[in-house]
């Protein structure tokens, strides 16, 4: 993140909780007029079990929409992590009910519910350490296009493109490893409430989640990112942000000339809307398209 605005310096903030909401329509309304109202953009995904959102504003409005959310009595613990911008970091402002914060799609009988089963949260501290013990299996519970452009050091790569696929992968690649010490982690928590839970019912008898996630694990001012490699995706207008500040690196190249390069970009061709890594050069030389092909038949 650079040219920090500090005349009106902007936040972009990101945080989740599984709780009971009664009416997830009726919320979302409410919502979206409380944010609009206070010139907050981003995305919220509000459901019967719960609400997880990215947005972004300026300082004084984002520290009033976490006052707001701290009192409300669904939300009095809730956590945000933060981040300084130079902007917004998204074009519109979002509050949309969904069935499920995160789309698992798992038959009802065999749903997770986070506040009954999930891992063992760990600081980034001990998640730190952990990572350093030869006999654990490091699993990210994110997709393998976030996988590629950063992860820990010896975690295992998803083979899979959304979260659904992740029951099926479990059982196909994880069953030989049930009685392993089994770390996940995603960027910000989320995903990992019921992956991990997901596990424990699957028979995996030691797991731990990482606590607040990557972002959260970035911050700590101990760790300092330590021991991730790369940038670590997000879901908005920055595309990444950088985790490790003891020994930063690239580990992605670009598609066109294979240089490092950490920037996701999706190609203008509608027809392809293809996602990958890009230059600065190369974006501007492409004009954001990954072949010639898709740019002669745009």
């Amino acid at each position: 993140m650079s040219n920090i605005n500090t005349k009106e310096p902007y936040q972009v903030i990101l945080y989740y909780q599984y709780v009971p909401i009664e009416s997830p329509e009726q919320f979302s309304k409410e919502h979206l007029y409380f944010c609009k109202r206070i010139h907050l953009k981003g995305r919220i995904l509000v459901s019967h079990e719960g609400i997880n959102g990215t947005v972004s504003g300026k300082k004084e409005n984002i520290e009033r929409y976490m006052e707001y959310m701290r009192s409300h009595p669904l939300f009095p613990g809730i956590q945000f992590k933060i981040d300084p911008h130079d902007g917004h970091a998204f074009k519109k402002m979002h509050v949309r009910p969904r069935k499920e914060l995160v789309a698992w799609n798992l038959d009802p009988e065999v749903d997770i519910d986070p506040n009954r089963i999930t891992g063992r949260h760990v600081s980034p501290k001990e998640f730190h350490q952990l990572l350093q013990q030869d006999d654990v299996i490091i699993i990210d519970g994110r997709n393998d296009y976030e996988y590629d452009l950063g992860h820990f050091r010896g975690a295992i790569r998803p083979e899979l493109q959304t979260t659904r696929e992740f029951p099926k992968w479990v059982r196909e690649n994880l069953s030989d490893f049930k009685d392993k010490k089994i770390l996940t982690y995603c960027t910000g928590g989320i995903r990992c409430e019921k992956l991990s839970g997901f596990l424990l019912k699957e028979g995996f008898q030691d797991v731990v989640q990482l606590d607040g996630g990557i972002v959260t694990y970035g911050k700590d001012s101990e760790v300092q990112g330590d021991l991730f490699e790369g940038s670590c995706y997000v879901f908005d207008d920055r595309i990444s942000v950088p985790i490790n500040h003891v020994q930063p690196t690239v580990i992605t190249t670009c598609h066109h000339c294979g240089t490092k390069a950490d920037q996701y970009t999706n190609c203008q061709n509608a027809l392809c809307d293809q996602r990958h890594i890009v230059c600065p050069k190369c974006l501007e030389e492409h004009q954001g398209y990954c072949s010639a092909t898709c740019k002669e038949g745009k």
